[in-house]
């Protein structure tokens, strides 16, 4: 299912999505969360976009993988280490991405009407934050990784 489209390995395709969506969510969800004012402006794209990342993530991720049991399964040497520290990284994306998209929607639940109360609102969007600058480190981490196995350094 996540092999290929049209004859082309889906990876590199659905990859884009996750690169550009997940930094997306995470300043916004930033933003969101120390810039109290954005808040009517920000509420439907940081909700709509918490449940998109983790789903593209996912999605490269098994792209990824059914990309390189396909055509990289054999692969030693450099180009395979290159792989494995690319694919290293998939899992920990996928996790912390799904944190975030979790947390920010409670963040907009928390914060909708203060019905919490303000400590709750605060260590809502510390955890925001600080899910968003990690979330912001592993799909850097992974992109470039990624470039550096195909284009070498």
């Amino acid at each position: 299912m996540f092999d290929e489209i049209l004859g082309l390995p889906l990876h590199p395709l659905i990859v884009h999505a996750a690169v550009v969506l997940t930094p997306l969510l995470a300043v916004l969800a930033a933003t969101y969360a120390l810039a109290p004012r954005t808040r009517p402006v920000l509420t439907w794209a940081v909700v709509g976009l918490a449940p998109v990342v983790p789903v593209s993530v996912f999605a490269a991720r098994q792209s990824g993988e059914a990309l390189e049991e396909g055509r990289f399964a054999s692969v030693e040497g450099q180009l395979g280490e290159r792989i494995a520290e690319h694919a290293g990284f998939a899992t920990p994306l996928l996790l912390v991405t799904l944190a975030l998209g979790v947390v920010s929607l409670a963040l907009v639940h928390v914060t909708r009407g203060d019905r919490f109360g303000r400590p709750a609102g605060l260590a809502v969007s510390a955890l925001t934050v600080v899910l968003a600058a990690v979330a912001l480190y592993y799909v850097v981490r992974s992109g470039h990784s990624g470039a550096v196995a195909v284009w070498g350094s």
